[in-house]
């Protein structure tokens, strides 16, 4: 047995070493750089498997550290039961790139839309949760001088309107990426054609699934989307709760 550590910035050690190895099995967590890994050791000629972290964890068999979290792993990569996270591609990547900052610019608004009504209703200014409604209120709002606000506010609110403003154009321009991706992609559009499946779902699913051939049958598909309900059964008493909100996460909203 081998045991040699790494640090993370030994990136061509790491290539050298698994480069002199004869072919072997590589299991890893599906964690930051994964998949990059993946990719390289595979190209070198080994089998590699990345396991969810959360399927690694009932392995560790004493104090958490680097040591006995490779331990773990090698226990739970040789498992025959032990389900695995199909490797994405570099397109599969970028795709996930363009959801996760689209997914973080839309959170940012609606954390600055909630600002807005919070700050307005301190003043007594009450503006519908609709954000085109708040669109037009703050329209009304920093062109009005008889509202009551002092000019103070109104300045903010002209700040605030700006920054609204330019996070919808930056929204926009991953809407427009993401609508060229759905046009590009044949898969893409394969989904386009189920009922309730537009651009943002699509790829959000291509980015996220790739190969669906790892699903034995849609069953499957839906349990790893989050798409059943959490269960908590013993001694034969089944008891099942409400479908996860994360199950939703998928869509990239």
């Amino acid at each position: 047995m081998k045991r040699k550590r790494f640090t993370e910035e030994q990136i061509i050690a790491v290539a050298c070493f698994f480069a002199n190895l004869p072919r072997c099995l590589v299991g890893m967590e599906a964690s930051n750089g994964a998949h990059y890994w993946a990719r390289v050791l595979t190209e070198l000629g080994h089998e590699v498997r990345l396991i969810s972290p959360q399927f690694v964890t009932p392995y560790v068999k004493s104090n958490k550290n680097d040591r006995n979290d490779a331990e773990a792993i090698c226990e739970a990569v040789g498992r025959p039961s032990m389900r695995f996270v199909p490797p994405k591609s570099t397109d599969q990547l970028a795709v996930q790139a363009v959801h996760r900052i689209r997914r973080r610019l839309v959170a940012d608004r609606v954390r600055l839309v909630n600002q807005i009504r919070g700050l307005l209703s301190e003043h007594g200014i009450v503006i519908p949760r609709d954000i085109s409604q708040l669109r037009r209120g703050l329209a009304v709002i920093v062109g009005n001088d008889d509202d009551g606000l002092s000019e103070m506010v109104r300045s903010l609110m002209r700040e605030l309107q700006t920054e609204l403003a330019e996070l919808d154009d930056r929204i926009a321009i991953y809407d427009r990426r993401i609508r060229e991706i759905f046009r590009t992609s044949e898969q893409c559009q394969r989904l386009g054609k189920i009922e309730g499946i537009g651009p943002v779902t699509a790829t959000a699913l291509i980015a996220a699934v790739g190969d669906r051939t790892c699903f034995k049958n849609g069953r499957q598909f839906a349990a790893w989307l989050g798409l059943v309900p959490k269960q908590r059964s013993s001694g034969g008493r089944a008891r099942l709760f409400g479908i996860s909100s994360g199950a939703i996460a998928i869509c990239a909203h």
